[in-house]
């Protein structure tokens, strides 16, 4: 080639192409280099699902469980999404090439190979080579993916939310169909074992009942968990839902729950799973009565092996004391050495009160020695036992409560409660129990009889009290269910007259409604409040007449006072109606102060508004928008709240109506019958009253 000759138009490269005007070099840092197809863009980022299938070579039912259980959802890509591809499912590349190593996805090809062996045998109709195969069909277990989906306990814990609410839905379906009788099963035992664990750690703040189930809020490590119990109702199966996609979920939940319970239970000493027996079955009329009993029992056995830890100790201290006996001959320092458990308690306690004064003799602080690593190992083994018996849960297990579980679990103690036949018991038995309670049901395997007196509460949902139930104790409260969940969720003991059988049910308030933010109370959660200021009853109904009385007379007409002349003997009125004029002056003064500033605040936020960019004016009307809409709400509620204070009002005013004009037995009014009385008692009183020479008769003037 040589140099370049100056004035000759330099030749262009041999890969460069005849219509362009630059060199392959210049072409390649001006435009780049071509990309092969599905190395960059959304090619290279995204996969469609028929790619996804083609690539695992596994069926769609495959794909579509290998996705729930490993947690890959479909992604949405960012940016711009080509025309010819809109509306298409796509997956992530890399979560593809993750399934793609699952252990999982061999056992499928395996199954798969497994039953084509077997449709080989039944075509040959070889049923018992069949039947002989069907014991060797490969298994799996999903421990793996669920250490590799939570790493961390706290993890699965925040993530249980899900898993419980369908766990709880299972066990409340029939087994009909694809739904079989063991899934019921387990579901109905993971149920029963979470709720055993929620109710002996006092681990549930919150519940509600609405339309759709009964809603519980736990607070466990620290953690808030949320779930759904479906009501005791016959449930229908809709056909329109896919219960293989749901099963496969429960496949994986159902794991999840194991996981967790076993460290739960592992927490408070209690092996997991609960051996509950066939007695335990056969005495509890529900699985988690059953699983309490069982809890209860392991709670025992470990309270056994805590006493074990004392006398193995104890044992060990006279084994010692033996031994320094057999050795000491005739020293100074050879004393009476502790002899039995009860001289070691002594010790112990001498100790913990306070220092003894030491003696003079240099040989005492050798018995002292020898007295402390005597009694040390049953003092160690007392300090445990008293720190499990001090926060334990349900009688002798190892978790320790907090200082809001102590608080939850002292509502309910002392209180004993008796469901009756008619209210379904799950949701009330776990509530009770999880507030210290003590709860009895009309069953033979109910721990507490319905003619027990230490029955305080009897919760009955009926519109009257049956005739049978007047041979009870009288010591009782007749209560409806939902009295339960109010003093539960307000933290405090609720009068029961608006609770009482056939009486008309307070509103149920929600417990996740925070009414300051709302911007408006109820009013009977401002009846609660002004209870647990420690008002009482009659105060809050005397208030509330008081400011029905005031709304009564504001809206009474104004008539104008008739105008008379003064005279000399008003001059007092005269000078406290100066005053009043001065006072009067006074507010007026400050009124038109308060409405000034007001005006010029506005003025101030126009003002404002108005130095305000495009953008910031904008937001600042959506923030106005949103705050205009929530003061519309409140005054609604008030306005409704108002009109129903109104009708109860009259209500009431026709009920006292119709009890003044109904006539008793004897056939008077209530007001005839007061004026009888009235008039009898005159006639008593002017009896006595003429024994004293006098007389109570007006004298005519004349």
């Amino acid at each position: 080639m040589g140099n370049r000759v100056k004035g000759r138009v330099k030749r262009k490269g041999v890969k460069a192409a005849k219509s362009s005007d630059m060199g392959s070099k210049r072409k390649l840092s001006r435009m780049g280099k071509l990309q092969k197809k599905d190395h960059s863009g959304l090619d290279a980022t995204f996969i469609g699902r028929s790619k996804c299938l083609k690539k695992l070579q596994v069926s769609l039912k495959d794909f579509r469980r290998l996705c729930i259980l490993k947690g890959v959802y479909p992604r949405e890509p960012r940016g711009r999404t080509p025309g010819d591809k809109k509306g298409q499912v796509y997956y992530h590349i890399k979560d593809i090439r993750a399934i793609a190593h699952e252990p999982i996805l061999h056992k499928f090809r395996e199954f798969k190979t497994f039953m084509k062996k077997v449709r080989r045998a039944a075509g040959r109709n070889e049923k018992d080579e069949a039947a002989r195969m069907d014991s060797l069909a490969p298994t799996y277990t999903l421990h793996h993916v669920v250490r590799e989906r939570y790493p961390r306990f706290a993890d699965a814990l925040s993530d249980i939310d899900d898993a419980l609410s369908l766990v709880y839905l299972f066990a409340a379906l029939p087994s009909q169909g694809r739904i079989k009788t063991a899934i019921t099963n387990k579901a109905k035992s993971l149920s029963a074992a979470w709720g055993a664990y929620c109710a002996t750690s006092s681990a549930i703040t919150k519940s509600f009942v609405s339309v759709k189930g009964v809603y519980f809020e736990a607070v466990i490590k620290s953690s808030t968990t949320r779930w759904v119990v479906p009501h005791a109702f016959t449930q229908n199966m809709p056909r329109d839902v896919d219960f293989r996609v749901m099963l496969t979920y429960f496949e994986f939940y159902e794991t999840l729950m194991g996981f967790v319970l076993f460290k739960l239970y592992s927490d408070i000493g209690i092996r997991y799973p609960l051996s509950v027996t066939s007695v335990d079955k056969s005495s509890a009329s529900s699985i988690l009565a059953a699983n309490l009993h069982a809890l209860s029992r392991e709670a025992r056995a470990s309270r056994a092996a805590v006493s074990k830890v004392v006398s193995e100790a104890a044992q060990t201290t006279n084994s010692d004391q033996m031994d320094v006996e057999k050795k000491s001959t005739g020293n100074k320092s050879n004393k009476k050495l502790i002899k039995t458990v009860d001289v070691a308690l002594e010790k112990i306690a001498g100790d913990d009160s306070g220092d003894e004064d030491e003696d003079d003799n240099g040989g005492d602080d050798s018995d002292a020695e020898k007295d402390a690593q005597v009694g040390a190992p049953l003092k160690a083994a007392l300090e445990v036992l008293a720190e499990e018996e001090e926060a334990a849960i349900g009688g002798g297990t190892g978790a320790v409560l907090d200082d809001e579980a102590t608080k939850r679990r002292r509502l309910f103690s002392g209180l004993t409660f008796f469901v009756s036949r008619e209210v379904p018991r799950g949701y009330l038995e776990l509530v009770c129990l999880t507030y210290g309670g003590k709860v009895g049901w009309d069953g033979d395997d109910s721990p507490i009889s319905v003619k027990d007196p230490s029955i305080t509460h009897h919760i009955v949902d009926r519109p009257k009290l049956p005739s049978s139930f007047e041979t009870l104790p009288k010591s009782r409260e007749y209560i409806q269910p939902q009295w339960i969940l109010d003093c539960a969720n307000f933290r405090l003991i609720l009068p029961c007259q608006k609770y009482l059988v056939g009486a008309d049910l307070p509103p149920h308030l929600s417990p996740w409604v925070d009414d300051e933010e709302e911007g408006y109370t109820p009013a009977y959660a401002e009846e609660i409040e002004r209870l647990r200021n420690g008002e009482t009853n009659d105060m809050i109904e005397s208030k509330s007449d008081d400011e029905e009385s005031e709304a009564e007379s504001s809206d009474e007409e104004y008539v104008e006072p008739k105008v008379q002349a003064p005279s000399d003997d008003d001059d007092h009125d005269i000078e406290s109606e100066s005053d009043d004029d001065v006072e009067e002056d006074k507010e007026k003064a400050e009124k038109r102060a308060q409405k000034r500033k007001l005006e010029e605040e506005e003025e101030a936020k126009v003002l404002a508004k108005t130095m305000m960019s495009k953008k910031g004016t904008r937001l600042y009307g959506r923030m106005q928008h949103g705050i205009e809409l929530k003061q519309a709400k409140v005054a609604k509620l008030e306005r409704k709240r108002r009109d129903l204070d109104k009708l109860e009002k009259l209500q009431r005013r026709r009920q006292d109506i119709v009890t003044k004009n109904h006539k008793p037995e004897g056939g008077q009014t209530m007001l005839k019958a007061k004026l009888d009385r009235l008039k009898s008692e005159r006639k008593a009183i002017e009896g006595d009253y003429k024994n004293t020479g006098g007389s109570m008769k007006k004298r005519r003037k004349k």
